[in-house]
């Protein structure tokens, strides 16, 4: 498929409510003259406190509209006019997934169906050079691959293995977007990315779950002994990369956005410990490793997931601006600072329970 270099001046971010979608709606509002439609439902995890910095802009739009519901998805789309859409908007918690799968279906399959009918019926209507010009880029995670052993990385060429309800179903929304890609000729990118961590990131995950956890003297869970390893990319990091992959991409292609950053569960939880006894020692005078808990390991947990973003870097020129240990301070003193955001989740949505095959 032909690349037509764009410059977006109208994109819907789908659950741009949600931790990646914010960072990447203010991403747009700050650094594109872009107008944005912020497309989400608001499930427990999008929360529009994450836009308060953006939410002033003349260019910023929110619309609460369930990707679920087919006739409202084409009715935002026809209305809105986008040059682009980035689509997001998925259930991604894999305990979650394992305690009620059947949402996992409805958003990330169907949600994405929908999206795709509604993009391909409103983009055939446009004239040229706008047809051209148009681009939908879904949003996936490396989890689709499966599970690497010691050593290795995932490319774009490996094949799906998906181990989780999660992962399959987010395998099954990226062969929905490839198929209209090929038969339907939808200008299509799909990008795969490793583990997020950054600021506004809802405290199911473990990152922020082991800061929130920390400073309320609550036990710092960790799955079997911790030896799962993961590849961290800081969030700020993944929205610069979406927004290259949106003007720059070439249709059709995968692209693997990861941060170079393999470190076992454990380690993360160490580092956690070790900063906040620096910044904020506890009462009693003990480390905070004292808090690390070790927990029965969730069903069917992959052991490690690493990424090649070669393509990415050769061909579009991103690099990450964070490494891990700048990132984790920084994210660390995110929370501590700005505990506006974080403590009416903890009160009211989430307080850090056990999920996922108890």
């Amino acid at each position: 498929m032909q690349n037509t270099p764009m410059n977006p001046e109208r994109i819907i971010v789908t659950g741009g409510a949600g931790f990646i979608g914010s960072a990447v709606v203010r991403n747009l509002i700050r650094h594109s003259g872009a107008e944005v439609l912020n497309l989400d439902c608001l499930t427990y995890a999008g929360n529009l406190e994450s836009l308060k910095e953006v939410s002033d802009s003349p260019r910023y739009r929110f619309s609460r509209t369930d990707i679920t519901d087919a006739a409202a998805v084409q009715r935002v789309i026809d209305d809105w006019k986008p040059d682009a859409i980035m689509h997001l908007a998925a259930e991604s918690h894999v305990d979650r997934s394992i305690d009620g799968p059947a949402a996992f279906v409805m958003t990330n399959v169907v949600g994405t169906f929908n999206l795709l009918a509604a993009a391909r019926q409103y983009r055939d209507r446009l004239p040229q050079p706008q047809r051209d010009s148009f681009r939908f880029l879904h949003i996936s995670t490396d989890e689709v691959y499966g599970s690497l052993g010691a050593e290795g990385l995932f490319t774009e060429q490996t094949p799906y293995d998906p181990r989780s309800p999660y992962s399959a179903s987010k395998a099954a929304s990226d062969h929905f977007v490839q198929a209209w890609g090929h038969t339907y000729g939808l200008p299509v990118l799909i990008t795969n990315c490793s583990n997020n961590y950054g600021p506004y990131h809802f405290p199911e995950k473990l990152i922020p779950l082991v800061i929130l956890n920390a400073l309320d003297e609550k036990p710092l869970p960790v799955y079997g002994r911790g030896e799962n390893v993961r590849d961290w990319l800081h969030v700020e990091d993944h929205a610069r990369a979406l927004c290259l992959v949106l003007v720059k991409g070439t249709p059709g292609r995968t692209y693997n956005v990861g941060g170079s950053n393999e470190r076992t569960n454990l380690q993360v939880v160490q580092t956690i410990c070790d900063i906040l006894d620096e910044r904020r020692p506890r009462a009693c005078g003990r480390p905070y490793r004292d808090l690390i808990h070790f927990v029965t390991d969730r069903p069917g947990h992959d052991l490690r997931y690493a990424i090649d973003a070669t393509r990415l870097k050769t061909e579009l020129g991103w690099e990450p601006q964070y490494d891990f240990d700048t990132g984790i301070r920084a994210t660390v003193d995110w929370y501590l600072a700005n505990d506006w955001w974080w403590r009416p989740i903890r009160e009211n949505k989430y307080a850090g329970e056990r999920l996922g095959g108890k």
